[in-house]
């Protein structure tokens, strides 16, 4: 009886466990709905928004025009650049500011200036010509947002007042002069916010951790409406067909318009990642009649933006921080680009989900991705490394030793890299540059040669007739070499900067920087 009893109990927790088994592999199923509506558009023109010319004054360079005012490029937050001449590597190095605290989020650009907003809440206005910090100014404690710009003034949100009390749980929302730092106005928040601004004519709308939209007078902060969601509100809105695009901590989405923040639709995911629902920390993108964005069940998703019917899911294995970008680049397909903490970036069909190309090697990726022209760029949190892949193929064309979170904006011309802590201005070599380079190049394989011949001799001097000792003395020395040229290269330039500029340490410092970089003797 007792064989029997336990027979079947066996039986019934086979049954059990195969039944969960069915309900987890239809909840791990991604959706294809082919009916929902997919409006195709011609490919995108490469005609940017400008600052206006100044009265009176000869027509500026288009570049120091340039304008790149929100988080995302534009208000439907694509990340796409279009370039009639792509701005392609190899690069050399302009500048680099180096900041000494995390920078999670891009630039914002405003003609000739970069307006950045570090993690520690403080705000930066750089010449993007030279790097030049024009001027800074405190918002706060923690902030974790690009600012925006428009019409001359940059626009903030802080995420934390101070570290610690009672304004540790309040956010802040700003505006100020573009040129000279100056405090338009000042709002305190309710709650927390990390949701990069956007406006539209003299509109800011922005979301919150309590769950609350807002829609600010850009001239004075007044509050036009408010929205609350369900859950908190941590990325950016989207704005297209005078409607606002959000998703939620609770895993919804939402569409409200705005001139009123009434709602049109409302949706919910199904997915599941380890029995909890997922949430969407993704700043939107809006483009061919859907909403694209990530969430943390580790899928990538595609909801109608007339009326939020799912159109499809994408499984990436990990969680899905990332704010897509979309884009089709001359000669390819719509897709859509974004990053896993699976270790793979994918390039998907924008109408299907498919996956066209994927690409794999990587740590964690948690930021957004940025299309440049015809190359897709996304930063290897993991690895600390930002990867540069043709957006067609996927075929790596790009890497650089720096990179965190969201990795490049541009004007055009220059790639502006954000690594962990620093900033880097890039541009492609010119023919000059290559001979250059092609010139240092054979400077240092003939160096090598050199060094060869050296430490073999002095190998076979100091180790007669053993063999394998001469081995490993001419393997030290040959190590051993480039390492003493460096440190003899880099005491120089010390103490050439020190009798220039005796009594001055700043100009010491940076003519020591200068000195090494020139060299090519400041690597270790």
């Amino acid at each position: 009886m007792r064989r029997i009893v336990l027979g079947l109990g066996i039986a019934l927790l086979a049954l059990v466990g195969a039944a969960a088994a069915y309900v987890v592999s239809r909840e791990e199923r991604d959706v294809f709905n082919p009916d929902v509506e997919f409006r195709d558009e011609p490919a995108a023109t490469p005609d940017a928004e400008e600052e206006p010319a100044e009265p009176g004054k000869n027509k500026a360079d288009p570049v120091d025009r340039f304008i790149w005012s929100h988080y995302g490029y534009t208000r439907d937050r694509r990340r796409y650049l279009p370039l009639k001449k792509p701005v392609r590597p190899p690069f050399k190095e302009i500048w680099q500011y180096q900041g000494n605290v995390l920078l999670e989020f891009p630039p914002v650009i405003g003609g000739k200036r970069l307006y950045l907003l570090n993690d520690s809440g403080k705000l930066f206005a750089i010449d993007k010509h030279t790097g030049k910090v024009l001027w800074k100014r405190k918002l706060g404690a923690l902030a974790a947002a690009s600012p925006a710009y428009a019409d001359g003034t940059v626009y903030a949100v802080v995420l934390q007042r101070t570290l610690r009390g009672r304004s540790a749980n309040i956010g802040r929302v700003v505006s100020l002069d573009g040129k000279t730092g100056r405090l338009n106005w000042s709002r305190e928040l309710a709650s927390r916010s990390e949701s990069s601004p956007l406006v539209d004519g003299n509109r800011l709308y922005f979301g919150s951790e309590s769950g609350t939209v807002y829609a600010m007078g850009a001239g004075d902060g007044r509050v036009r409406w408010r929205f609350r969601a369900a859950g908190a509100v941590k990325g950016g809105l989207a704005l297209a067909d005078g409607k606002l695009y959000f998703g939620d901590y609770g895993g919804r989405v939402y569409a409200i318009r705005q001139d009123s923040g009434s709602q049109v639709w409302r949706a919910s995911t199904h997915g599941r990642s380890f029995g909890r629902g997922g949430n969407f920390y993704s700043t939107p993108a809006v483009a061919y009649g859907r909403v694209y964005l990530g969430n943390t069940d580790g899928r990538v998703y595609s909801f109608s933006a007339a009326s939020g019917r799912i159109a499809w899911s994408r499984s990436t294995g990990g969680y899905v921080y990332a704010s897509p970008a979309v884009a089709r680049v001359p000669g390819g397909p719509p897709l859509v680009y974004a990053g896993s903490y699976s270790g793979r970036f994918y390039a998907l069909d924008a109408r299907t989900g498919a996956v066209r190309w994927s690409r794999g090697g990587n740590g964690r990726i948690s930021g957004g991705a940025t299309v440049i022209g015809d190359i897709v760029y996304y930063a290897d949190l993991g690895n600390k490394r930002t990867i540069g892949l043709g957006a067609r193929t996927g075929r790596k064309v790009f890497e650089h030793d720096r990179g965190s979170y969201n990795p490049v904006v541009s004007d055009g011309e220059t790639i502006y890299l954000v690594g962990y802590h620093a900033l880097y201005a890039l541009q492609p070599l010119t023919t000059a540059d290559r001979k250059e380079r092609a010139q240092a190049a054979r400077k240092r394989a003939q160096r090598r040669r050199g060094d060869r011949r050296v430490c073999r001799r002095r190998a076979r001097a100091a180790h007669r007739g053993t063999p394998a000792a001469q081995r490993r003395s001419y393997r030290r020395c040959v190590k051993r070499r480039p390492a003493l040229r460096r440190r003899a290269g880099r005491a120089e330039c010390l103490e050439r900067a020190k009798r220039a500029h005796r009594g001055k340490p700043g100009k010491v410092r940076r003519s020591y920087r200068a000195c090494i970089k020139r060299r090519g003797v400041w690597r270790h």
